[in-house]
């Protein structure tokens, strides 16, 4: 992921769909120490090839649901980011 500033390597965990997309249950990705969320989606989404459930997706920071993509992720070394692909079932 390209950035100007600082970065730091956060854990990124998959779930469901999003583990099946992306070939894997986890991963470790640089980002950078503060970002939009919809921007840090939009890379994740193109680095693990998650665009077929782009629309759906839920991220989490250290397991607090981001809610606002336009919001900016403040991020340290070793954070945790969860993608979570809508659940179903009822």
């Amino acid at each position: 992921m390209s950035t100007d500033g600082p970065v730091v390597n956060v854990h990124v965990l998959f779930f469901a769909k999003a583990r099946e997309l992306a070939n894997s249950s986890r991963s470790n990705v640089d980002v950078p120490t503060e970002i939009v969320a919809s921007d840090l989606l939009d890379q994740l989404v193109s680095r693990f090839g998650l665009t077929t459930i782009r629309d759906n997706l839920i991220l989490a920071h250290n397991e607090s649901y981001i809610d606002n993509l336009s919001d900016s992720i403040l991020f340290k070394e070793g954070d945790e980011l969860a993608i979570i692909p809508p659940l179903s079932g009822g």
